[in-house]
């Protein structure tokens, strides 16, 4: 890949801009269980992390299998593996983080320069085959071992989503009783559903072999029940194959699993086959050859801790080199809790900040935030928590939006003239009502500023008046902090996939309203009885 931005996607309206603290640079694409994004460590190591789709994601079920085999997949540790460092099957949504492999998946390569050579193919059946033991030797079949999951680094391909791939599967197939994985790769006892070994991950490794070797599937493309019944029912034409692979490919596609050869012994007869070159470490010169130049990847996305007081910069040096899920310093003020929260969150949605008169603001608001906490709650008058707590406290009468004229730019108010907050608990979501920022607040029609939908893929929150931020991070947000997000905020649809009870959304009206909707129930499962339920607290503007 030439070209960085074939690599690197830029992040969409739809996409959060931080991950349990990860902040999100880049996305790099989408597969069966979710997207996938590059982040960084705190000491700036790439990572990939993938974030589960919102189907996945609402069903109890998979999360269970989702810890299970996160547990498992972070005990293989091996020099063709990329390493899994983080994971949370809890988190809304779940999601994990691997190290990032700079370099293109076989499946990729292949598309761009045709088949690889026959040095390349032994290289790179010896390099998953010892994948595979360090796999095998922590308990895990791979189960959708395939080009698109060998990445070719600049030193030998390293084989991802080893064991995860079981729970997204299971979520979606076993209900209907197909088989587990991807056609073109199965095993035969895979494609009948029966047992899977890992005999079944050697299989697919001689189909990806073949694949890397002749630029196309050995069974042929079609209609997946087609492949299958070729993969059972016939035995494959190696003859198209290069001489000197055939009789190592035939082994590993052995219709009987037992007869099938081991990864020990496929490393074994790679070496064999390499001779001099093996000993000799000629490996990462292959590579060079089919991967080309090394994409460059794009730097951290900025911290805008920078601009935080200096009293609180001395803390930099104590954070882990990988960011939490949660805080880490449970002992720590709330008020600087919630701030490392808003400033993840704003990382990518504020990056304006990083100018003196934005970072003056920031710190101003922060103050005013660690003022508010240290007396305990808010006085009338003062921006107050939105959260569920304040719905019952705040009872002042709403006077409506209708008909005012734009004043989306208008500066954030300061303490002194900050309105009050008005609650409307309770607000019920679904396909034929909507919220309003004007009376009444919830409304039987889809007149409102705020309406919810599951026409599309997921459920998600969708304005033509109104953009909205999702608070990633602790509950509580204030006014200055949705007011400090919404300044750059350009999006009028919020999917909803990363949402779930506690979950907090600031909406900016064009007439200048604010609200925090709180999430209190999300029932997204069944799309055409979906509906939510949010507690709304609006800011009037001044």
């Amino acid at each position: 890949m030439d070209n960085a931005t074939e690599v690197f996607q830029p992040l969409q309206a739809d996409d959060p801009p931080v991950v349990a603290g990860y902040r999100l640079a880049a996305r790099l694409g989408a597969g069966g269980m979710g997207r996938v994004y590059l982040s960084h460590t705190q000491g700036g190591r790439p990572v990939a992390i993938k974030v589960v789709r919102p189907e996945l994601a609402d069903d109890p079920a998979f999360r269970r299998r989702f810890s299970r085999e996160i547990k498992a997949a972070q005990r293989v540790r091996g020099a063709y593996t990329a390493e899994l460092l983080d994971a949370d099957a809890d988190g809304i949504p779940p999601w994990l983080a691997t190290l990032y492999v700079p370099g293109p998946s076989l499946a990729e390569a292949v598309a761009r320069r045709g088949p690889l050579p026959v040095p390349a193919v032994l290289w790179l059946m010896a390099g998953v085959a010892e994948a595979l033991q360090a796999i095998h030797g922590a308990g895990i079949v791979h189960r959708d071992l395939k080009p698109s999951n060998v990445l070719l680094a600049a030193d030998g391909p390293r084989v991802i989503d080893f064991g995860i791939s079981l729970a997204s599967d299971l979520t979606s197939n076993t209900a209907t009783g197909t088989a587990v994985g991807t056609p073109q790769f199965m095993a035969p006892e895979q494609a009948t559903a029966g047992e899977v070994t890992a005999a079944t991950d050697v299989f697919a490794l001689g189909q990806t072999a073949a694949f890397a070797a002749l630029g196309e599937p050995l069974y042929g493309d079609g209609p997946s029940p087609t492949v299958l019944y070729r993969i059972v029912h016939s035995t494959p034409d190696l003859s198209v194959l290069p001489a000197q692979l055939r009789p190592l490919i035939a082994r590993c596609l052995a219709a009987d699993p037992e007869e099938r050869a081991t990864p020990a012994e496929i490393v074994e007869w790679c070496r064999q086959q390499l001779g001099r070159d093996a000993d000799a470490g000629a490996g990462p010169a292959v590579w060079r050859e089919v991967t080309g130049p090394e994409v460059r990847v794009p730097s951290p996305v900025a911290d805008p801790t920078r601009v935080t007081p200096v009293a609180d910069r001395t803390r930099a040096h104590t954070l882990p080199l990988l960011a939490p899920s949660q805080p880490t310093r449970p002992d720590e003020p709330r008020a600087r809790r919630r701030r490392t929260a808003l400033i993840a969150t704003a990382g990518v949605t504020a990056g304006a900040l990083l100018l003196t008169g934005m970072a003056w603001r920031f710190m101003d608001a922060t103050d005013r935030l660690r003022h508010r906490d240290a007396a305990g709650s808010s006085t009338p008058g003062q921006t107050g928590s939105a959260g569920p707590s304040a719905s019952s406290s705040a009872s002042a009468p709403a006077s409506g939006s209708g008909g005012r004229t734009s004043a989306a730019s208008s500066p954030s108010p300061t303490v002194s003239e900050s309105p009050r907050p008005v609650a409307h608990a309770g607000q019920l979501l679904d396909a034929k009502n909507s919220l309003s920022f004007g009376e009444p607040t919830l409304r039987e029609d889809r007149k409102g500023d705020i309406r919810f939908d599951c026409k599309d893929v997921g459920c998600a929150l969708d304005s033509d008046t109104s953009v909205f931020v999702q608070i990633f991070g602790d509950t509580g947000t204030t006014l200055d902090m949705c007011s400090l997000l919404l300044a750059h905020a350009k999006s009028h649809r919020l999917p909803l996939a990363a949402a779930a009870a506690g979950t907090e959304i600031c909406v900016k009206h064009s007439s200048g309203d604010i609200a925090l909707l709180v999430v209190q129930v999300k029932s997204t499962a069944v799309p055409k009885l979906a509906f939510t339920t949010m507690d709304m607290t609006v800011w009037r503007a001044v």
